[in-house]
């Protein structure tokens, strides 16, 4: 093999590699939580918020991953469209002009973009509220005879308020939310209304 023919395969290689790392870039993947349609985690749940799907006006807008958002809004005490702060007659799992204005006053709180989508950055910035209510990340045990006997039971601190929802073994997010305990899925038709 001379010296040309392997410059030019090196050539080749490189720019068939810059292309697939291009393309690995530019496509952005699903979430592997909003894939399995719902918000969950594993390991620490500090870091469970920041790699789930994107919720806004158009994305998962009726649903109880949306409804969710919404309980941290009303944590936060943000303002919604009217000038009045985020109340808990607003909580509905419908992601519309008023959650999205309440969302973009909460990312300009916590020094965000202020898109309205909640997206891994701001769904992450979540992250830092919680706390475990069981000391250190301890586990809560349960006997309900399934597989989400056990649980986290973790504590949501907002500038206003703090609100308790729970991590089952398997990794799902239930809250408890107008007398029943929903767990936070991404499937259309909210349950929180």
């Amino acid at each position: 093999m001379n010296f040309r023919m392997t410059r030019a395969r090196l050539a080749t290689g490189a720019v068939s590699a810059a292309v697939a790392g291009a393309l690995a870039v530019s496509a952005s993947p699903a979430s592997a939580s909003a894939a399995g349609g719902y918000v969950n985690g594993g390991g620490s749940f500090y870091d469970d918020f920041a790699d789930e799907g994107t919720l806004s006006t158009t994305s998962y807008k009726d649903t109880n991953a949306t409804c969710l958002w919404q309980i941290i809004l009303y944590a936060e005490g943000v303002k919604e469209s009217d000038g009045t702060q985020f109340d808990w007659a607003d909580i509905d799992g419908k992601y519309g002009s008023n959650t999205a204005y309440a969302t973009k006053q909460l990312q300009k709180a916590w020094g965000l973009t202020q898109d309205g989508k909640v997206g891994n950055k701001t769904f992450g910035a979540a992250d830092d509220k919680w706390n475990s209510t069981t000391g250190a990340g301890e586990l809560e045990y349960r006997s309900t005879g399934s597989t989400d006997a056990t649980k986290y039971k973790l504590r949501y601190h907002g500038s206003r308020y703090y609100f308790d929802i729970y991590r089952t073994t398997n990794g799902k997010y239930r809250f408890y939310h107008k007398n029943v305990w929903q767990y936070a899925s991404y499937k259309n038709n909210s349950s929180c209304s």
